[in-house]
């Protein structure tokens, strides 16, 4: 390997969790006193998420005329939808055909805290008033996303108004530098990435029984599948509708790939997806800070996919016989669920509770799938980054915002200053400064 490659994060990161492994497994329960490490690193990633999510939204709002907001905002949202309805009928099918649940047998009890997490949001009424915070400084305290990017938003189209009429446009200055300082704020974080990562898979290692794992062999599968076909059906979508060498993809995906798959969390990925949608795929700053903000909430097709593939194995596991009107609410409740659990890791327990209450489903099963979590939250997080970026192409390309050049690797996205608009110039925003982190 050439000692350029070492210097590519990708190859550092994968590198780092491989050795995590190969360690944890050979020293044991030992490297668990390495958890605190990478969760230091999970740590100064999140602590800027909330403040990037609402700049960005802000941003991108703020500096468009209100045709153009809504434009964009229809965009994003019929594709994010569509791509989530998607994700579910495809688990339907999935689930009647390899029956990932029938013959699992499971036992032990479930955690009562749990229990009582998922009880507090016992219908789907209270999960929808939750996405509409009271308190918006409660809401960032907890980082509750949704709610977050809805007062961003409304937050933005006010803005955007305010410099209309009175042509003063500091505000948004500032906030487009607080967007540019939050990024290379969270690239200096990145920088330690490889120990972050070798520490928390090191500390998984020599915890994680394979023996727990075979039991539920036939749920992942079936769970990886759904992802492989997504993750082709998605590309050869947007490959048609832009015209782009979706060849070209893996690559320019691979760092965010790689910290999405070891971290399993979105929002941790959230930054370097990014600044790799637009710094490798060519994708305009306009298009990206508002797409892949909303998409951090909304577009969690992994996460549809799962949770409705879940409430198979957990209907399939206890013996219960779904109606159509019941396995239509399923698949409703999975995508509202996508929109309203945490962006991290962790957060799938109290989902995967909260589907069997409602649903009358056997809760004692949901311990098999919490056991073997991390696996899946693999594949929910690979799904649920590289989709936003795909999701970021086809909106771009509607209003041709794909740079081809930078695509192709023809051209070089430059570092470049962040000069506000003036109020003649509102339908444009300045380039993310994606270029700070190139090595």
């Amino acid at each position: 390997m050439k000692l350029a490659s070492l210097k590519n994060p990708a190859i550092l990161i994968g590198l780092a969790a491989i050795a995590g492994i190969v360690f944890g497994v050979l020293v044991g329960d030992w490297a668990a006193n390495l958890k605190v490490v990478g969760d230091v690193f999970i740590r100064l990633i999140q602590m800027a998420i909330v403040p990037l999510v609402m700049a960005s939204v802000i941003v991108a709002t703020g500096s468009m005329g209100g045709a153009g907001t809504g434009k964009l905002a229809f965009r994003t949202f019929k594709w994010m939808i569509g791509f989530s309805i998607v994700a579910a009928a495809l688990a339907v099918l999935l689930s009647l055909l390899f029956q990932p649940g029938a013959g699992a047998t499971f036992a032990g009890e479930i955690d009562p805290a749990l229990q009582e997490s998922a009880a507090a949001a016992a219908t789907w009424q209270d999960t929808v008033l939750g996405f509409f915070s009271t308190n918006i400084i409660g809401s960032m305290s907890t980082a509750t996303m949704v709610p977050i990017i809805i007062f961003s938003l409304l937050f933005g189209v006010a803005l955007n108004k305010y410099v209309a009429s009175t042509g003063n446009p500091q505000l948004l200055k500032g906030l487009q530098q607080l967007q540019q300082v939050l990024l290379i704020l969270i690239r200096m974080v990145m920088v330690v990435a490889p120990i972050g990562v070798f520490a928390l898979l090191a500390a998984l290692a020599g915890d994680v029984g394979f023996a727990v794992v075979t039991t539920a062999l036939s749920y992942l599968g079936t769970t990886l599948l759904g992802v492989v076909i997504l993750t082709v059906l998605f590309v050869a979508i947007v490959a048609a509708r832009t015209r782009l060498n979706p060849f070209k993809l893996p690559r320019k995906l691979g760092e965010q790939t790689a910290i999405a798959v070891t971290t399993t969390s979105s929002a941790v990925t959230y930054p370097t997806v990014l600044k790799n949608t637009v710094e490798k795929v060519g994708v305009s700053p306009r298009v990206a800070n508002f797409a892949l903000s909303v998409g951090l909430t909304m577009g969690s097709y992994g996460a549809v996919l799962n949770y409705t593939i879940v409430v198979f194995f957990l209907a399939q596991a206890g013996g219960v016989t779904l109606s159509p009107l019941q396995i239509v609410f399923g698949m409703g409740l999975a995508i509202l669920l996508n929109m309203g659990t945490i962006t991290v890791p962790g957060g799938f327990p109290v989902v995967a509770l909260f589907l069997a209450a409602t649903l009358g489903l056997p809760i004692e099963a949901v311990g098999l799938l919490i056991a073997v979590d991390w696996f899946t939250g693999i594949f929910r997080t690979f799904l649920n980054v590289n989709g936003d970026t795909l999701v970021a192409m086809l909106v771009a390309n509607a209003d041709d915002e794909i740079d081809r050049d930078v695509y192709n690797d023809e051209r070089v996205v430059a570092e470049q200053s962040v000069p506000a608009p003036d109020a003649a110039e509102r339908d444009t925003v300045p380039a993310v400064d994606a270029s700070a982190a190139r090595s």
